[in-house]
């Protein structure tokens, strides 16, 4: 009975550890502010989501799924000058890869325009926004300086009824491109930049993804934002530290648009990987030349680029609770991302042998012609994972490096007259091997003892060395892929002049791989152990049936650990 309250008073004490967003949202719930949560994920469709949007998913849905709320995705869609389609459906992707679920609630900005307008307009009629004729330059130079308060604009006490028709026409198409803008009338003096009379509409004559031709104004965002979280009832608009600073007007424009319930914003980090390029602008150029194939190229890490390279949606959600929520910015290494993805994949995937530089090993005294079939297990550290068989020949492939005509000490594979086991089958002894005319070793021949079969118990003898292979006849050719870190690791991610520091031994591509059999049939995204080489994936671009190629996602070994 002692122990069994000692363990109740424990539990009774045990404190469960909240971030600062989890404690923000259980006060207002205790306080009644809001009797649900509802949260939702808001990107611009103007580019591929990277590792970092994935932690703004993941929290934003994990915060609903924790307290039964609802969540939302929706697409800011306000600018049609760099939005498109392809963005669209990219992010639909990668979201739903990720497993947030938005089930019915899909939303666009675009969606609300109309009740946007009308928002602009009950400002307008408050006396709160009027329709400006400063050029951008000027409307830059009247606003003033972190040091300096900004001046007032000329056009600021037009009447109601003069801003009314004025809007009216921009939005009749009547004026060119950035001829007129319409203001919120807040204060040109104030410290904070963006309370300074802030841009809420622009004439654009865009063609819109969503709406087409209907509208010749789109509002900015900071308006448009608010309005969509309090039409779509968002209870917390959780966003990064950059939004920090526009709060005062966000909370600005649902309190003058009158908004019941009004949503409120809460900033944490940005989360920041070291070494890697995901400015928009920067991998824009990249792809323009044809420095990487693609936004999704396995270099990157845009969240499409990772999974084309192989990694789990539990990985990156590992590394996401890793990186932890807080209001501090920081920044992870990329061993780190590696780790979550190794750690995830060990235990899941069958391990296959894959001879990436091939020479051929001739067993001289196993008869010609036959073929036996050995048992290898899927995973040496999962069992339920189960076995395959091996064809076993009289001719193999090997790694190149496990053989040398004349090695170093404590080198223990072949060379001439050592021993070593054939994983999953015999002992092979070297007893000679044959060159080109350019000196290069091309096959190597060796001798097998039928009594060292694995799984025989044979203990006469141990050998310290035991090397992979493939059947020659049956193998699969593939095509394989070794991937280093886009950027120079050791100058950083820029030179002196802003360019990109580019590592130029960043993909390496192996044409002649060969693989056991067991590989044939793989398709897209399906994911390996290749024995001592790492864990690879199918691409799901370049790969076919019947010429198959891997990326490699990781190796299989780091030096980084995770911090105590």
């Amino acid at each position: 009975m002692e122990n069994k309250d000692m363990m109740e008073n424990t539990e009774a004490k045990e404190v469960v550890s909240r971030n600062f967003i989890e404690q923000e949202i259980d006060k207002d719930l205790a306080e009644g502010v809001y009797d649900t949560v509802h949260t939702r994920f808001p990107p611009e469709p103007n580019g591929y989501l990277h590792i970092g949007h994935a932690k703004s998913i993941l929290l934003n849905y994990g915060l609903a799924q924790q307290y039964g709320g609802k969540f939302n995705m929706r697409f800011d869609d306000t600018n049609p000058t760099k939005e498109k389609i392809e963005f669209v459906e990219s992010i639909k992707a990668d979201i739903q890869w990720l497993g947030a679920d938005w089930e019915d609630r899909l939303f666009f900005a675009s969606d609300y325009f109309d009740e946007m307008y009308e928002g602009a307009v009950k400002l307008i009629k408050k006396g709160k926004a009027y329709v400006s004729d400063l050029s951008p330059e000027q409307i830059r130079e009247y606003r003033g300086t972190l040091k300096e308060p900004g001046k007032k604009d000329p056009y600021s006490d037009r009447s109601i009824e003069e801003n009314l028709e004025l809007f009216e026409n921009m939005k009749n198409g009547m004026y060119e491109d950035g001829s007129k803008v319409l203001r919120a009338k807040i204060d040109m003096t104030s410290p904070n930049i963006n309370m300074r009379d802030p841009i809420i509409y622009r004439v654009a004559h865009m063609t819109h993804h969503n709406t087409g031709d209907k509208w010749c104004i789109y509002p900015m965002y900071d308006f448009a934002h608010p309005i969509e979280d309090a039409i779509e009832g968002i209870t917390h608009s959780i966003c990064t530290l950059e939004f920090e600073d526009h709060r005062p007007l966000y909370d600005w424009v649902v309190r003058e648009l009158e908004y019941p319930n009004p949503p409120r914003q809460i900033e944490f980090a940005k989360m920041y990987l070291t070494n890697v390029v995901t400015g928009k602008r920067y991998i824009k150029k990249l792809v323009e030349d044809k420095i990487v194939d693609g936004w999704d190229d396995p270099r990157l890490v845009s969240i499409a680029a990772l999974r084309r390279r192989g990694f789990t949606p539990e990985s990156i959600k590992r590394f996401v609770e890793l990186c932890g929520v807080s209001k501090a910015n920081s920044s992870a290494e990329y061993a780190m991302l590696e780790y979550c993805v190794r750690e995830d994949l060990k235990l899941k995937k069958s391990r296959m042998m894959a001879v990436l530089d091939p020479i051929k090993l001739v067993i001289d005294n196993y008869p010609e012609g036959q073929t036996e079939m050995l048992d290898a297990a899927n995973n040496m550290e999962n069992p339920e994972l189960g076995s395959h068989q091996v064809p076993f020949e009289r001719e193999l492939y090997i790694e190149r490096e496990d053989f040398m005509e004349e090695p170093p000490k404590k080198y223990f594979r072949l060379f001439p007259g050592n021993e070593v086991r054939l994983m999953h089958a015999y002992f092979v002894k070297c007893t000679g091997f044959e060159k080109d005319e350019n000196g290069n070793v091309t096959v190597v021949h060796c001798t097998y003892d039928p009594a060292t079969k694995a799984g025989s118990g044979f203990s006469e003898r141990k050998v310290k060395g035991t090397i992979h292979w493939v059947p020659v006849s049956q193998a699969v050719k593939a095509t394989v892929r070794l991937y280093e870190n886009l950027i120079d690791e050791e100058m950083g991610v820029y030179n002196e002049d802003g360019s990109l520091n580019l590592n130029p031994n960043s993909l390496q591509v192996l044409e002649n791989c060969y693989i056991e059999p067991a590989i044939a049939g793989a398709g897209a995204y399906d994911s390996f152990q290749f024995v001592r080489n790492g864990f690879f994936a199918v691409d799901y671009k370049d790969s076919k049936e019947d010429a198959l190629v891997f990326n490699r996602i990781v190796s299989l070994k780091s030096s980084f650990k995770l911090p105590k």
